[in-house]
């Protein structure tokens, strides 16, 4: 009977080896992997947002240029009042 122990128990031990180095280990590797790339991404997306904005203050700075230009070479508005024709 001792023998049967043994050998069951080293069939036991060699299951457990092979589920723990051949499910648990590159799952927990796999996991790293993607936590990595994830923050990889999440700094790309910090990145291209503060891009945006910079680019969206240049072009609101522009527009406000232009619009002191364009005021600056437009001459006095004058205000008429229309005449409406009456045929009697």
């Amino acid at each position: 009977m001792g023998l049967f122990k043994v050998i069951f128990w080293g069939i036991i031990i060699y299951y457990l080896y092979k589920f723990v180095f051949g499910v648990v280990v590159p799952v927990s590797k796999a996991a790293g992997e993607m936590k990595s790339k994830i923050s990889q991404m999440q700094q790309a997306q910090e990145q291209y947002i503060k891009q945006q904005q910079q680019f969206n203050q240049q072009q609101q700075q522009q527009t406000t240029q232009t619009a002191k230009q364009k005021n600056d070479n437009e001459g006095e508005y004058i205000e008429y009042e229309e005449i409406s024709h009456q045929k009697d």
